[in-house]
């Protein structure tokens, strides 16, 4: 009788291909830009940002004719405060994890080497979502939840983020609308970022429409005590504080906004909005703006110019491109896309009045020398498991708010 496969299948090579395909991103735009800016080192007391907040001095015609000049006056100067917060990204592994890859007899990738390598990268990439939120480290809003199987099945169709400010595995807390009522917590478990849906578990209890998604390690929200995001600096909001300032009493910390109704990216939009910093800080500024937006905003601003578009056909062979380069501006200041902002915002970032306060630059937790630390396992004894953390001290400040501006409440296109 013939051999067959079967009998021959142990002799078999099993090939595998050398090279790992990761299957999301890494993304961390905005977060790298504002790590460019300077730095201030800070320690735990606050940091103090100086501002002239309002212009001073009396004037007035007089009467050259011995009249009375009266008193004067002089421009208002306070302090913008700010304290760094800790945010940390923990890596952890067995030991069988790292003795199973650690030969290239054994694995195409060294695990433990690969985790090290890419953890900065996905604390970048998490520091870029916080910087979406107002400091309340809020990351997700729930528009409806259907839970199965021990957990929330949560959709995130509300806002203008959906579930990409959030990552697989990672634990979060549900709070009522108010921020006041911790709902629980629990562990992402499916994460699906085209639909909008993320798993909870276990499951939590009592969520309803409207809850918002939280950042762990955060006990209070509504005391916002997470990174200062985007929306938290630009804002023209008349409740809340800003840097120490109250929102209501000081209108000269209010940024600029302009609101689109829920109406589709138009023209004058940006225009309203970059005059709207001339108004504040004069037309001879020398502020720079770039706005910063979510890629379906630019295909909205593609879409308007596509329309005023006239193809010069001449009689010979050519290729067809319908869409614009990368290199679009509008109303003079460049864009840049982010898939991480806002759906519904474009920002006009001015790089010159945005700076951090830091106290421990990101990196990673050492002790005595030490990056990788044992766990310890239920009876006190060593487990067969390791632990590193990449961490970070820091907070933003914007140091002019008047240079800062807004569109929000814009139309998503289709499809988004």
């Amino acid at each position: 009788m013939a051999v067959v496969e079967s009998q021959v299948a142990a002799l078999e090579l099993e090939h595998v291909i050398p090279k790992v395909r990761v299957l999301f991103e890494r993304d961390d735009k905005f977060y790298a830009n504002i790590k460019k800016r300077d730095v201030e080192k800070i320690s735990h007391r606050q940091m103090r940002v100086p501002l002239e907040l309002r212009p001073g001095g009396s004037f007035q015609y007089f009467n050259p004719d011995g009249g009375d000049l009266g008193r004067g006056g002089g421009p208002t100067f306070d302090k913008a405060v700010l304290n760094c917060v800790f945010a940390s990204e923990n890596i952890e592994y067995t030991k069988l994890t790292q003795w199973a890859t650690d030969d290239a007899r054994k694995a195409i990738v060294n695990s433990v080497r690969r985790l090290t390598a890419t953890a900065l990268d996905e604390m970048r990439r998490q520091l870029d979502s916080q910087m979406m939120q107002v400091g309340d480290g809020v990351i997700g809003l729930v528009t409806t939840d259907t839970p199965a199987g021990g957990s929330n099945v949560i959709a995130l169709t509300t806002d203008g983020f959906g579930a990409r400010l959030m990552r697989y595995g990672q634990t979060v807390q549900v709070f009522d609308t108010t921020l006041t009522t911790k709902r629980g917590e629990g562990v992402i478990t499916q994460w699906d970022v085209e639909n909008k849906v993320i798993s909870i578990t276990p499951q939590i209890a009592a969520v309803v429409p409207g809850d918002k998604i939280v950042t762990a390690g955060i006990a209070a929200p509504a005391s916002l005590p997470a990174l200062y995001g985007v929306p938290y600096h630009h804002s023209n909001a008349s409740a809340g504080t800003w840097l120490g300032f109250s929102r209501s009493t000081t209108l000269e910390i209010r940024a600029n906004r302009v609101n689109a109704g829920l109406a589709a990216l138009t023209l004058p939009l940006p225009r309203l909005a970059i005059n709207k910093i001339g108004n504040r800080v004069g037309i001879d500024n020398n502020f720079n703006p770039t706005a910063w937006l979510h890629p379906c905003q630019m295909q909205a601003y593609e879409e308007i110019g596509q329309l005023v578009s006239i193809i010069q056909k001449t009689a010979k062979e050519e290729g067809l491109n319908m869409y614009f380069g990368n290199n679009m501006q509008i109303a003079g200041a460049s864009m840049k896309a982010s898939y991480n902002w806002d759906k519904t915002r474009i920002d006009f970032i001015v790089d010159e009045v945005w700076g951090r306060g830091e106290i421990l630059p990101i990196g990673f937790y050492t002790t005595d020398g030490r990056k990788i630390f044992e766990i310890r396992g239920a009876s006190g004894g060593v487990a067969a498991a390791e632990i590193f953390y990449m961490v970070v001290g820091m907070q933003t400040f914007v140091s002019n708010p008047a240079a800062c501006s807004y569109i929000d409440t814009l139309g998503v296109p289709a499809g988004y």
